[in-house]
């Protein structure tokens, strides 16, 4: 795929593909992409100028309903053929623009990211941010919930399960993944293999590079395949395109994906560890001579991850059911230290190559349900604070901290125990994020309303099946 530059690249790559229809893209606050199309002779140079109207109030997290206009323009250089459309569709990631003054919008996410690149420049400490997000997901052949006054269930199934090894499949032939035996097995017991590399083949169609492919530790259709790092915000809208690959070539084949952390009760969630490094002038700021062959740099932007882990996760580990993952025993780290190799720290320095340019900072913690760019912005202002300040991040925790004592924890952070504390910490300590004006504080305050009113409160307020088994006969 040639690149695409100019306005009139995108157009003229649009007609060559024989598009008929133009997607316009865009991500709402909490982190989901919406759509809007357009028949594509409507889209000629004006059309990147002037934009299209839409109705703002309808978005989550954007505008009040007396205000509700607002514009959204494709930028050309964001140009693809859409996979999955019957008919030839090139989609755009788009700006959102205030319609009156055609200022960018303020709560516009993408907006962030890109401020958070032009600070990073303008500090002079590197001119570009690299992230290497792992999205891990379940794959299910049936999925079902309900809720309502009287009701609360649900119920999810995969072929290759281990709580189906009983069923009576006509004839069941026995293989099945074991609970958190699902790391690395061949066909047939891993049944996902043609589906994956279904995912593969379309994230290239893309113009994406793939570098690898796996089922993953849980039962029930855990995968990951993971892609190569980009710059922040390219990331950003390349995790968004990874999610929409996977979702549709699962419906393809009548089965359906989740990225959603915690699932199934009782193995492994779905976590999104983000591989991180700065460069200047094409070189790494991470490589060096110090611990794990990493630079002091490398060990200030650690120390600011870490120092402000409790805040970043508001945006790294953002819904209710993210912190059904963030507990002991699942390979989801809740101890806020670093080490090299080390899965079970919260910063984990991979010690794959000796290459300089491999040097690399990889948040464990994290999982994909937030706003891609809202946690990679959050995560690199972290790190640059961390730089900027010289904070220290104390010694390596080099050992299984699964296995440690609770006296040989004592003085080690952990992340926060729910959504509501990490929204509480995200209060206390968000100066960091307005640095250059990068977040703003109607960002963090729209970010922390929405959480509370539309998530958190609604999950307080239901009755659980489990209350039902512990106390109905009280």
């Amino acid at each position: 795929m040639s690149e695409i530059k100019t306005i009139k690249d995108a157009i003229e790559f649009g007609r060559a593909k024989g598009a008929v229809m133009a997607d316009l893209r865009f991500i709402d606050m909490p982190g989901t992409w919406q759509h809007t199309s357009v028949p594509f002779e409507r889209i000629d140079e004006q059309a990147f100028e002037d934009g299209f109207g839409f109705d703002g109030s309808s978005i989550r997290g954007f505008q009040p309903i007396n205000a509700s206009d607002m514009l959204i323009v494709p930028e050309p250089s964001t140009a693809k053929m859409d996979p999955f459309m019957r008919h030839p569709t090139v989609s755009f990631v788009c700006k959102i623009l205030d319609p009156i003054t055609k200022q960018p919008y303020e709560r516009d996410p993408r907006y962030v990211a890109l401020k958070a690149e032009s600070f990073l420049r303008q500090t002079g400490v590197a001119d570009q941010a690299f992230f290497g997000p792992e999205a891990e997901f379940f794959v299910f052949d049936d999925v079902r919930y309900s809720t309502s006054p009287n009701l609360s269930f649900f119920e999810i199934d995969s072929a290759e399960a281990a709580w189906n090894t009983g069923a009576d499949e006509g004839p069941n032939l026995g293989y099945k993944v074991r609970h958190k035996g699902g790391y690395f097995p061949l066909s047939p017991t891993d049944t996902l293999q043609d589906l994956r590399t279904d995912i593969v083949q379309a994230v290239q169609g893309l113009g994406y590079e793939v570098e690898v492919s796996h089922h993953e530790v849980a039962t029930a259709g855990q995968c990951e395949v993971g892609m190569r790092f980009n710059t922040l915000t390219a990331m950003a809208d390349q995790l968004l395109w990874f999610k929409y690959v996977v979702k549709n070539v699962a419906l393809q084949a009548g089965k359906s994906a989740t990225f959603m952390p915690k699932p199934i009760v009782g193995d492994n969630g779905n976590g999104m560890h983000i591989h991180q490094s700065l460069w200047k002038n094409n070189d790494s700021l991470f490589a060096g001579d110090g611990y794990a062959g990493m630079s002091e740099t490398a060990m200030h932007y650690i120390a600011g991850i870490l120092a402000h882990a409790p805040a970043l996760c508001a945006f790294s580990n953002a819904t209710v059911n993210s912190y059904r993952r963030l507990v002991p025993g699942y390979e989801a780290p809740t101890n806020l230290a670093y080490s090299a190799r080390n899965r079970s720290a919260a910063v984990r320095i991979p010690a794959y190559s000796p290459s300089s340019k491999a040097r690399r900072i990889e948040a464990r913690f994290p999982d994909s349900t937030g706003n891609p760019y809202l946690t990679f912005s959050a995560m690199m202002m972290a790190g640059l604070d961390g730089i900027q300040r010289k904070l220290d991040p104390g010694d390596p925790l080099d050992k299984d901290i699964y296995s440690l004592s609770p006296e040989e924890l004592q003085g080690v952070a952990q992340v926060p125990g729910s959504l509501e504390a990490s929204l509480e910490a995200l209060a206390k300590d968000h100066e960091f994020l307005l640095q250059g004006d990068v977040f703003t504080k109607d960002i963090i305050e729209e970010w922390t309303q929405y959480k509370q009113s539309e998530e958190i409160d609604p999950v307080k307020l239901q009755t659980t099946p489990k209350e039902f088994e512990l106390y109905y006969d009280v």
